[in-house]
């Protein structure tokens, strides 16, 4: 707080030390053997042979000096100067002994206009806040930008759950500006969220995602796989989960096209959706590996599609690649997909075949 003129003295009752009188009227206050001064004469309560003297009238004070106005003119060792307290410095608490302030005398209150702590810089630095490790040993800080930045804002912590995975964004701001305040939220990071990595420890007759991955939480998912058929010349298929069953009708609509080559085929109405032009082998090094993108997963307005690109590997020549799209026919396009079947016309997916699943953030 400021004051006009010179600010109040603060701090607690002191009783000085002993002074023994003697033939002169002029002693030094001490406090602990150390120069002592007052605030002023009426900041004291004297006592001398059993009266308590009236300040500025039987005493005064002059720095660390006190000198005593007896009507006899001067004291002498037949008098006794009882003691001497000081009144001042009544909000002074002193300095605390290390590790005696509690929690319970640090309960800082924060108004609308005021922190409740503030840590201040010495002029040169800006001020800072450290978290010291249960040893005191070392610790983190916290720190204001520089005062060239100009900068006044407040952020505000969540106010949701602490949620593993995640990351702090400003979610909103009141105010702008210097001065804004930033609501903080924990979100997601921009690109991919891996949901699965998977590598097929036995032959399975067919790969299925299911809610547990697939879900509201993401409405678009990214997946990389390499898949090998147990059996010879087969085509790679897909179908989706709706509420958790698997569609089967013919509500599936799919085109594929080589890359580099004229090779297409595309269709309508069928009962699954399709990965590839030419048949997959199942010989050393053939199988069918690629990524695909599944996009309107939740999208009650636009129909569920899936689309990549794979390279095959098949009997009859080099791998060949081509591009591939699925989706759900037009009457179809309210319907919230909540898990995929993957798998081949026939055989098994082997053992050693592998799906990553990401969702897009």
């Amino acid at each position: 707080m400021a004051y006009i003129g010179k600010s109040p003295q603060q701090g607690n009752y002191v009783v000085l030390d002993a002074i023994t009188a003697s033939n002169t009227n002029t002693y030094n206050l001490l406090n602990g053997g150390v120069a002592f001064t007052p605030e002023s004469a009426n900041h004291m309560i004297v006592s001398l042979n059993g009266v308590i003297q009236a300040p500025n009238t039987a005493f005064s004070v002059s720095g660390s000096t006190i000198t005593f106005l007896p009507s006899s003119g001067t004291l002498s060792s037949s008098d006794s100067i009882d003691f001497i307290m000081v009144l001042g410095n009544v909000l002074d608490i002193g300095t605390p002994s290390d590790s005696t302030v509690t929690n319970a005398k640090t309960n800082f209150t924060t108004t609308s206009s005021n922190a409740g702590l503030q840590i201040k810089g010495d002029g040169t630095t800006a001020g800072a806040l450290q978290l010291n490790c249960e040893q005191n040993s070392h610790g983190i800080k916290l720190q204001s930008p520089a005062h060239s930045a100009n900068q006044s804002y407040t952020l505000k912590f969540p106010t949701g759950n602490v949620t593993a995975g995640k990351f702090l964004k400003v979610d909103s701001v009141t105010g702008s500006g210097t001065t804004g305040v930033g609501q903080l939220s924990f979100g997601d990071g921009g690109g991919l969220v891996q949901l699965l990595d998977v590598t097929l420890g036995s032959a399975v007759a067919y790969y299925d995602i299911d809610s547990t991955y697939i879900n509201s939480t993401y409405d678009d998912y990214f997946c990389i796989f390499s898949f090998k058929d147990s059996v010879d010349n087969e085509d790679f298929r897909v179908q989706v989960f709706v509420g958790g069953t698997r569609q089967t009708g013919h509500i599936y609509g799919f085109e594929i096209g080589g890359m580099g080559s004229s090779s297409y085929e595309g269709s309508n109405a069928n009962p699954t959706g399709k990965f590839n032009v030419s048949n997959i082998g199942n010989a050393s090094g053939e199988g069918i590996s690629g990524h695909f993108h599944m996009h309107n997963v939740n999208n009650t307005n636009l129909p569920w599609t899936l689309m990549g690109q794979a390279t095959i590997g098949y009997t009859t020549g080099a791998p060949f690649a081509n591009h591939f799209s699925t989706h759900l026919i037009p009457a179809n396009a309210g319907d919230v997909v909540n898990g995929i079947r993957l798998y081949f016309d026939s055989g098994n997916i082997t053992s050693g075949s592998t799906l990553k699943l990401y969702g897009i953030v």
